[in-house]
Order: C-alpha cells, then structure tokens, then sequence
C-alpha cells in the first residue's frame, strides 16, 4: 500500500430494540442528528487525536466510528466467541507488548523443531507464516512487468511509462526534501543559536526580533514548518522519512536491475512452486512497521493502559507476513488467503494494492475460496485520490472485473476519512468510486501499535480498513451465526450517511455527495452495526 507523506441520514433502519441481559433499549441515531452535527472548530485534544476513530459524531462532533460508545451500551462485559482475524501485511512485532496477548497461536505446532506437526502443509507456523522468507525491499510490479516482459505488448508500454515517470518524480520529491530538509536545520540551528536553547515553541519563536534578513528567513521557514507539524524535530523526522521514501522508490521500487525475490529462492511467477517461505511472520526491520500498525487498529489489548484500545475484543491476530517494500506479489496474496482461510481465519484484512495485477485471477480464485468458507475478506481502497471506478485508476485486488458484478460477496473495500466532519471529511487521498468502494472509514492520523514497544500516528485507507474489520470482528465475535456476507452488508447499510458535498482528491473544485462515490454512501458505525446484527441475527431484517 502506498505510504501517505504529509493531509445525513441514517439507514433505513430505524426501528427500537432490546438488547442484551439488561434490556436496553438502544435506539439508532436519529437522522437529523446527522446533517445538523455542527463543524468542530476547535483543535482535537492529544487524547482525542489518539482516538478519534472510536468516538461519536453526534457527541462529540469527530466522525468517528461510535466504538466507545458500542462497548459503554451494547457489549459491555459480554466475551462473545473468539475470532480469528488474519493480518495479511507485512510482518508483525509478535511481541509487542500491546498485541502478545492477542496472537493466534497454532496449538498443534511445536515450535522450532522444524517439522510440520499439524500436517498442514506449513512447518513451524506458530502465530502464521511468512511468504517472504528474508526479503523486503521488491520492486513495484510495473519494473517487474519490463524487467521480465510481463503481459502483452500494451500492458509492457503503460508500465514502462509509469515506471519512468515514477522514478523522474521520486528524484525529483527526494531532491526537494533533501533541500528542504536542509534549510529547516540551518534555520533551526539560527534560532538555537539566538535563544540560547535547544528546544522552543512557536510562541518563542514569534518573539525573536530578526536583526537582519537571514533571521527574518530563519523565522519565515520554521513558521511554515510548525504549521505542519507541532514541533520542529517531529518537521525534521517527518522529512527525513520522506527521503527514505523516496530514495527506497530509486533503489528498490523503480530499479529495473533490482531483484528483491532472490533471496526468497522461489519461482515468483508459478503458482505450483509453494515450498518457501518459513513459519516466522515477525518483522524483519525497524522500519517494517506496516502489519504491526494494521494488527493494533484492529485488536491492541483493550483497557491495559498502554498505548491505544483496538476496535474489537475477544479477537487473535494471526500473522501473515506477504506485504514486502514495495508491491505484493500475486501468488503470495493468493496462497496467503487460502493459508488463513484454511487455518481458521474468519476475517482477513488486505491493507495493500498495486496498479498491475498480471496473475490476478490467482487471487480471485483465493477470494471465491474465501466466500465459499465463509470469509470476509476486507481491503484498503488505496491512497492515490483517483476515482476507482475509472479504469485506467485500477487498483488490485477487486472483486468484480472491468466494472461489471461482483464476483463474490465476502469484499469489502474501504476508503479513509478525516476527523474533521464537514467538507473535508473525505481524505484528500483517499480513492473512491461508487462502483469500486463500498463504505469509508477513519484514516487518518490513526494513534496505534509500532516495532519495538512505541506507538505512532499514520494516515491511510491502509489503516481505514482494519477499523472496519475490527467492527467486523465484533459483530462475528457476538453474532457468531451471521455469514460473511450478511456482515458485509450489515456494515454497508448501518452506517451513517452524511449528505452535503465532501472534496475529493484534495480538489477544492472537485466535490461530490458520498452515495455518488461510494456504493453505500456511508461512514460504517459501529454501534449501528451491532444494533442492525441483533435484528438480522433474530430474523427480523433481512440484509
């Protein structure tokens, strides 16, 4: 998935229901709460902003999913039934502190020991596998396409053009972040200097009185810089990532002589040579924080006082390492649903996405094998602000083909929201379309789980879509009995459903109404989602 660099009404079901031992009665949102939810004008406390996702649009004016709210007056101290949720990313910090306890653990295999105890056909698969053995860094699939001279002569041309146009730019970004990069130093250096101190605030900056133009300068730069960030080392870190970025683009992703999958040893291409890889789904590298991150959204341990809550309770994280730094091979994604699903997965989130799928019928075989064993498998839109219903804005895996029906019934594509309830409510980029994304979800800046112990903000519909397969963890985790494809369904219609305009791409002149860029038109909920599950569950609705 492509890393983000830094920015109604109601269902139609409204109806009142008892739940649970209590008998509660718990009433939908009503609809004109919605459109009259007024603009949060003021900044998002740092307690708001590490949990923004989980709170109430109509009481606290933040689009969030209304999970605070689902666990004060729905769940409460009911465990439901465990459910397994695969993570299929990269690999996962399997001992992080806020996810160790939350680990699908394979009991009939004994680790290390080098044998296939279970007789599933993978060796020493703990807490999952690992489809890419000791490789990371890969290349996108359009350098693969011409490297190897992938697919027909039309599709070779399109990924030659993408790949030179994508190198061109990410010299140029990484040269500009590099200049820039450069002249925050110098100015912060200055301003130190002038202060007689290592660290300051903006209010102290806006004290200093430029003696001559180059403080003026200095002044003007770190001005811009704390307009973006809260503190100037947070601007630097920020920057310095984004020359990793761009520099992994010209060494890994855009190299046409570069081969990450050598070290895999296995024929990426053949979907019959399976015998690699290794049951070790850990992170290999600091920075491989990716899984880690998505794993926290949906299931961080609830209420330890560590770092953040994860939307659903009463889950296990299974690992499925297949996510390298760059683009997913498609027999690794195609033989990693089948692993998850054969292994007890319930869920699977699919946080990645590539422009060129040239096997991409290996991975909807995969996806129908999961519908068929009662799988829900749910995937991130992708973060280009393009319109997916456009076909020249393909992002794979879908699950219909050139626009026409779906295929199967367990997919669900998620775009990524803003906490900012309004306009921009849509992140600028986030992808859209009303045929090829079916709910939006919060995306941005969302507080959770990192490598090594720590925690971070990261924006994207990468991490939108493991909001929602949290929800979906919940409703399976209570309504054990519901099928994938009812919990699908129940997720796109219990949401809510704002109606005025929202900018799309980051175009201010570009605005459209959610049911025109989404099939349901809806931010999934979820308090309404558990409400609509008990109805559905009890054969009262039919979804």
């Amino acid at each position: 998935m492509r890393r983000i660099l830094s920015k109604l009404f109601l269902a139609v079901f409204t109806a009142v229901l008892l739940v649970g031992c209590g008998a509660t009665t718990l009433v939908l949102t009503p609809i004109e709460n919605i459109d009259t939810t007024p603009i949060k004008i003021s900044e998002l406390t740092d307690t708001e902003k590490k949990n923004w996702g989980h709170l109430d649009l109509v009481s606290d004016t933040i689009p969030g999913m209304s999970v605070d709210k689902a666990y004060a007056e729905i769940i409460g101290n009911r465990k439901g039934q465990k459910v397994i949720v695969a993570v299929l990313d990269s690999g996962i910090d399997l001992k992080h502190e806020d996810l160790d306890d939350v680990l699908w653990t394979n009991k009939g295999e004994i680790p290390n020991n080098g044998k296939d105890d279970d007789q599933n056909g993978f060796i020493d698969d703990v807490h999952g596998y690992n489809f890419l053995g000791e490789a990371y860094n890969e290349q996108l699939e359009s350098a693969r396409i011409v490297r190897l001279k992938l697919g027909d002569a039309a599709m070779q041309a399109k990924a030659k053009a993408d790949v030179d146009k994508g190198y061109s730019e990410a010299m140029q970004n990484k040269q500009q972040y590099e200049m820039i990069l450069q002249a925050v130093k110098n100015a912060d250096d200055a301003v130190k200097k002038e202060l007689g101190k290592e660290t300051y605030t903006k209010k102290e900056l806006l004290g200093i009185t430029p003696k001559d133009e180059a403080m003026q300068r200095n002044i003007s730069v770190l001005m811009q810089m704390f307009s973006i960030k809260d503190t100037i080392p947070e601007v630097i870190a920020e920057l310095s990532d984004g020359i990793k970025h761009f520099s992994d683009q010209l060494n890994y992703n855009y190299n046409m002589t570069f081969d990450g999958r050598q070290v895999v040893g296995d024929k990426p291409y053949d979907l019959l040579d399976t015998n690699y890889g290794n049951g070790n789904p850990m992170s290999r590298f600091q920075d491989e924080s990716h899984g880690t991150h998505v794993a926290g959204i949906i299931a961080a341990e609830r209420n330890n006082g560590k770092g953040a809550n994860g939307v659903a309770n009463n889950v296990e994280i299974m690992s499925v390492r297949a996510v390298p730094n760059g683009d997913e091979y498609d027999k690794d994604i195609a033989l990693g649903i089948r692993y998850a699903v054969d292994n007890g997965a319930k869920i699977i989130n699919g946080s990645f996405g590539k422009s060129y799928s040239p096997n991409a019928k290996w991975v909807y075989d995969a996806l129908k094998y999961a519908a068929d064993n009662d799988v829900l498998f749910v995937h991130a839109a992708g973060n280009d602000g393009a319109d997916l219903d456009d076909p020249s804005n393909a992002n794979f895996p879908n699950d219909q083909k050139d626009n026409g029906p779906e295929f199967s019934d367990n997919v669900i594509t998620v775009g990524a929201l803003n906490p900012e309830y309004g306009s921009d409510l849509v992140a600028s980029y986030s992808n859209y379309g009303k045929i090829n994304v079916d709910v939006f979800a919060p995306g941005t800046d969302i507080y959770s789980s990192y490598p090594s112990n720590t925690y971070e903000f990261s924006p994207g519909t990468s991490m939108a879509a493991p909001a929602v397969a949290g929800v979906a963890a919940l409703i399976r985790s209570q309504y054990p009995k519901l099928s994938a494809a009812q919990v699908k369904h129940i997720l796109m219609q219990s949401g809510l459903a704002p109606r005025a305009k929202v900018i799309l791409g980051g175009d201010d002149s570009k605005t459209d109404t959610m049911d025109q860029i989404s099939t349901s038109g809806k931010m999934v909920n979820a308090y309404n989602a558990l409400i609509l599950a008990d109805q559905v569950n009890s054969g009262k609705i039919k979804v």
